[in-house]
C-alpha cells in the first residue's frame, strides 16, 4: 500500500515539472532563436529535440548496460510510434499543425530512412558495436547539416550583437533549466509508472513499448503541445521530427556501442512494431503535403492508430485472443486510410496547379 502511494505520488510529481519544464524550454529556445538569428525549425530539430529525447537517451543506455535489452529497444520504437501517433495527433487536435517545407523536403525523409536502416540492421536480431558507430555517425552529419543550413543571414549592428551577447544568458538558463526539470519529472513518473507495471507482472519489453516509451515521451508531449498553444507551431512538428530522428540514430546508436554483446531484438519487435513504426513515419508526408498542414482530422486519425497500436501490444502481453483479430484488422484499416489521404493528396495538386 506504502509503494503504491509513492509511486502514485511520483506520477503526480513528475507529470507537475514536465508541464513546468516544457515551458520554459520552449520560451527559452524561442527567445534564442530570435537572439542568434536562428530560425525557430532549427531550434525544435536541435536543442529541444535532442533535450527532450534525453530521457529515451539514459532510460536506453542504462537498461542496456543493465543487461536489460527489451528495455532499451522497446523503449525507442515505443517511443517513436507515441512522438507521431499521439504527441502530433494530440497538438494537431487541439491546434491545426502547419507544416514548415524544410521539414517535408528534408526531414520527414530523413526520419523515414533512419527508420528503415534500423530495421535493416536489426534483421540478425541484434544491434552490433558496428551498427551502432553507423547510427552515432549519422547524427553527428544530421545535426551539422541542421545547423549549417538554419543559419539566417541577417544583418545587425555591433550594439545590437552586444545587447544579444549580454542578455542571451537567461533565455539559456530557461533552457538549461527546462532540461532538467523535465529529465527529473521523467525519472520520478518512470519509477512511479514502472512500479505499478511491476506489481502487475508485466515483461520488460511490454513496458518498455508502453509505459516507459509513453513517460520518457511525455517531455516531447508537453514541449509540442505547450508550443502549438503558443504559436511555435515549428518547434512543435519539429520537435517530434528532430526526437524521432535522435532516438534511431543517437539513442540506439550510443546503446549498441556501451553493450559489449550489442542490443539483442525480441522477434515480435522485428515482426510488428519496427514496422508499425516505419508506417507511422511514412504516414507523416502524405498527411503533411495535404495542405502542408495536420489538419484535426488527421490528428484525430494520428490517435485511433495510437490506440490500436496499445491495444494490441495490451492484447500481446495478456495473451488475449483479440491480438488476431487486430492484427488483422490492419489489412482493412490501412488501406481505407491510405486511398483518403491520396485522394486529399491529388486534391490538394490539383488546386496548386489551377
Amino acid at each position: 500500500m506504502v509503494d503504491t502511494i509513492w509511486d502514485l505520488g511520483s506520477i503526480c510529481v513528475g507529470l507537475f515539472l514536465l508541464v513546468l519544464g516544457g515551458e520554459w524550454l520552449v520560451g527559452g529556445a524561442s527567445q534564442l532563436a530570435q537572439k542568434f538569428r536562428v530560425s525557430p525549425l532549427v531550434i525544435g530539430l536541435t536543442i529541444v529535440a535532442f533535450g527532450t529525447s534525453a530521457p529515451e537517451l539514459a532510460v536506453s543506455v542504462l537498461a542496456s548496460i543493465q543487461h536489460a535489452p527489451d528495455l532499451a529497444i522497446g523503449n525507442v520504437v515505443g517511443s517513436n510510434i507515441f512522438n507521431v501517433l499521439f504527441i502530433l495527433g494530440l497538438s494537431a487536435a487541439i491546434v491545426p499543425l502547419v507544416v514548415a517545407q524544410e521539414i517535408i523536403r528534408r526531414d520527414v525523409p530523413i526520419m523515414i530512412f533512419a527508420s528503415i536502416v534500423l530495421f535493416a540492421m536489426c534483421q540478425d536480431k541484434n544491434l552490433s558495436v558496428i551498427d551502432g558507430l553507423v547510427l552515432f555517425a549519422g547524427i553527428v552529419g544530421y545535426t551539422l547539416r541542421c545547423i549549417y543550413q538554419g543559419r539566417t543571414s541577417v544583418d545587425s549592428t555591433e550594439t545590437t550583437e552586444a545587447q544579444s551577447i549580454h542578455k542571451s544568458y537567461r533565455p539559456l538558463l530557461k533552457v538549461v533549466f527546462g532540461l532538467l526539470l523535465l529529465v527529473g519529472g521523467s525519472k520520478l513518473l518512470i519509477i512511479g509508472c514502472v512500479g505499478i507495471a511491476a506489481s502487475l507482472g508485466i515483461s520488460e519489453l511490454v513496458i518498455g513499448l508502453t509505459i516507459v516509451a509513453a513517460g520518457t515521451s511525455l517531455p516531447e508531449v508537453a514541449t509540442s503541445v505547450i508550443a502549438a498553444l503558443r504559436g511555435e507551431r515549428d518547434i512543435a512538428v519539429g520537435n517530434v521530427v528532430g526526437s524521432n530522428i535522435f532516438n534511431i540514430l543517437c539513442v540506439l546508436g550510443l546503446t549498441s556501442i556501451v553493450s559489449p554483446v550489442g542490443v539483442p531484438v525480441d522477434q515480435e519487435v522485428l515482426e510488428f512494431d519496427l514496422p508499425f513504426m516505419i508506417a507511422a513515419a511514412i504516414a507523416c508526408w502524405p498527411i503533411f503535403l495535404t495542405g502542408k498542414q495536420i489538419a484535426r482530422w488527421e490528428g484525430i486519425v494520428f490517435l485511433f492508430y495510437y490506440l490500436f497500436y496499445l491495444s494490441y501490444v495490451v492484447a500481446v502481453a495478456s495473451q488475449h485472443t483479440s491480438q488476431h483479430m487486430l492484427r488483422d484488422s490492419l489489412f482493412f484499416i490501412v488501406p481505407i486510410t491510405c486511398l483518403t489521404l491520396l485522394v486529399s493528396l491529388w486534391q490538394e495538386i490539383k488546386s496548386t496547379h489551377r
